[in-house]
């Protein structure tokens, strides 16, 4: 057979995959089994060819059909796929590969960081060459009132889960009368409620001196959040708005490793 023949043939086959495979998202995309109609409609073509295409999806498994209402959705060979790749799926090592795009992309200190047992601890850190100096490092604890970690933590785990360290940080709070930091229950309410609403927390001076800090949080299939996102810089270079370039590529790059972990809001 000539090359350029069989390269073509194999070009035509893959390109046939890509277009199947819009079939398959269509179905997951949406909020349950679907007409042919529709389903073709959301894949962008035509009824006769999506059923060709679901005709081989059903004899694979993929895709399954009520007799009853015709009715099309995803079938068990989907949930296996789907089983496997959360069960191979590590959040850390997916957040550590994004780490580097986003340190271009805002220009200031990243890290990660996870719930241990005595509360957020880095895990991961990584500095732009202007970055200011923190003495912030590896393995440190986040408090959950004046870092914006601490504050991603609280809003999402559960309250038993982070009850004993909030009250612990409010009575300490209390005493020490500090600005912009909660010191009872309804105004920590107000402050998690605030930070669940717009996807991310923000500190500025709570925790150090001169240094602001956003956190977004990242969730998995199950919807628990696994790990935090930050973003740390000086009040004088990262702006403490939550419009600034710095928070919203963060905010966009938690999203997205969310959904690559199966989260669905």
């Amino acid at each position: 057979m000539d090359l350029s023949v069989e390269s073509k043939q194999e070009r035509a086959g893959i390109q046939s995959v890509e277009v199947g495979f819009a079939l398959l998202a269509a179905l997951a995309a949406g909020t349950g089994p679907m007409m042919l109609r529709d389903l073709a409609a959301a894949a962008g073509m035509s009824a006769a060819k999506a059923h060709r295409y679901l005709v081989s999806f059903q004899r694979l498994g993929l895709v399954t059909q009520d007799a009853s209402d015709t009715r099309y959705d995803l079938g068990p060979a989907a949930l296996k796929l789907g089983l496997a790749t959360l069960a191979r799926q590590d959040a850390i090592r997916m957040a550590r590969d994004r780490v580097p795009a986003l340190l271009q992309a805002v220009g200031h200190t990243v890290a990660l960081a996870v719930w241990g047992n005595h509360g957020p601890t880095m895990v991961h850190w990584a500095e732009t060459p202007t970055t200011i100096a923190t003495t912030l490092r590896l393995g440190d604890v986040m408090p959950l009132l004046t870092s914006a970690t601490g504050l991603c933590f609280a809003a999402h785990l559960p309250y038993q889960a982070v009850a004993a360290q909030l009250q612990a940080e409010l009575a300490q709070e209390q005493k020490l009368n500090r600005p912009k930091v909660p010191q009872t229950q309804a105004e920590l309410e107000v402050l998690l409620a605030d930070v669940r609403q717009r996807g991310l927390a923000r500190v500025a001076n709570t925790l150090v001196p001169g240094v602001a800090g956003f956190c977004a949080p990242v969730f998995d299939a199950d919807k628990h959040m696994v790990l935090g996102m930050v973003v740390l810089g000086s009040n004088a270079t990262l702006p403490c708005t939550w419009e600034s370039p710095a928070p919203k590529a963060l905010l966009a790059a938690a999203r997205q490793l969310s959904a690559d972990l199966g989260y669905l809001p």
